[in-house]
């Protein structure tokens, strides 16, 4: 008697340590994306539409043996399931790109696989939120409100975004967001930060040691002549002053009010003068005197962080 035909081998359709996404399976979907132990079942024409290299698969035959989930193919990557989420929920609600303040997390996310999936559209879209934030103009950061206002804040938020312009190349945000995290209390910066998730931020030592390093220089070139703060040190009585003593001590009472507490004012706004009880010849010279030092700090702040000048700092992107 022959043998029986040996059967065959059922092809795999589903790993039962996987589990599908209650967001994002769409019963007429063509293609599950998974992604860790999630999977997301969506459609290929709308990922091919928007991704150059979605597009580039969407042409390409697909074995007979490869495993798939209720007949459609199976794409393994390799990146985070969150990030995944928050960049479908940016694919298929579009409102959600226009939301006034984003999670970080989620705009990581869309620079993230924008960048490695070539969504041109999403991954502009979320640089130009960083960007906004932590401009490369002075004329820029002046207008800046005291507050994120394209991303939502939380503790860290500062260590996050150097790391995420750091790993995706967003070279032109590294001397501001430097500036912000280095006017902070110093045990933060050397330490780690608990964000609202339990998770710690902090930062790489070579991060460390610009922000460290850049820090010290802040706070002496502030007070050196030419510099936002030197004219506070003039032992050169100004031209026309009406009142040297008082003026004097005016402007040795300002400068203790700044070093209070080793706080950087090298970029202080120019109305910090107006309680400053100068005469109005030295009010007047105060003032273009800090304006001057404020532009020329703010010319070589990428350099203190031992940085390449402002036109040398593309977003290779």
């Amino acid at each position: 008697m022959s043998s029986p035909p040996a059967k065959r081998k059922r092809q795999k359709t589903e790993d039962a340590t996987m589990k599908r996404s209650d967001k994002f399976w769409f019963t007429d979907g063509s293609v599950v994306l998974q992604a860790g132990s999630t999977q997301f079942r969506v459609h290929f024409g709308v990922l091919a539409r928007h991704s150059a290299i979605f597009s580039d698969m969407l042409g390409l035959p697909q074995p007979s043996d490869e495993p798939n989930v209720d007949g459609c193919p199976v794409i393994q990557l390799s990146d985070d399931s969150t990030d995944l989420e928050y960049f479908l929920k940016a694919l298929y609600d579009p409102a959600f790109l226009t939301i006034k303040a984003m999670p970080f997390p989620a705009v990581a996310a869309l620079i993230r696989l924008g960048r490695k999936y070539e969504f041109r559209d999403f991954l502009n879209l979320a640089v130009a939120r960083i960007t906004s934030e932590f401009p490369t103009t002075l004329e820029e950061f002046d207008a800046l409100p005291p507050y994120f206002t394209t991303i939502t804040d939380y503790p860290g938020l500062g260590f996050d975004i150097v790391a995420l312009a750091d790993e995706n190349n967003i070279a032109s945000v590294l001397p501001g967001v430097y500036l912000y995290v280095v006017d902070g209390l110093l045990d933060e910066l050397f330490g780690s930060i608990k964000k609202d998730d339990g998770t710690m931020a902090a930062l790489s030592p070579i991060h460390l040691r610009r922000c460290a390093v850049g820090r010290e220089k802040l706070l002496l070139k502030q007070l050196q002549p030419g510099y936002t703060l030197g004219w506070t040190l003039d032992a050169v009585t100004v031209d026309g002053c009406t009142g040297r003593s008082k003026c004097r001590k005016a402007r040795q009472m300002f400068m203790r009010q700044c070093l209070d507490g080793s706080r950087i004012w090298a970029f202080m706004r120019i109305d910090c003068l107006k309680n400053c009880e100068l005469c109005t010849v030295c009010h007047d010279h105060a003032m273009e005197a800090a304006n001057g030092g404020r532009i020329k700090m703010w010319e070589e702040l990428p350099q203190i962080f031992n940085l390449p000048p402002w036109d040398e700092l593309t977003n290779d992107i």
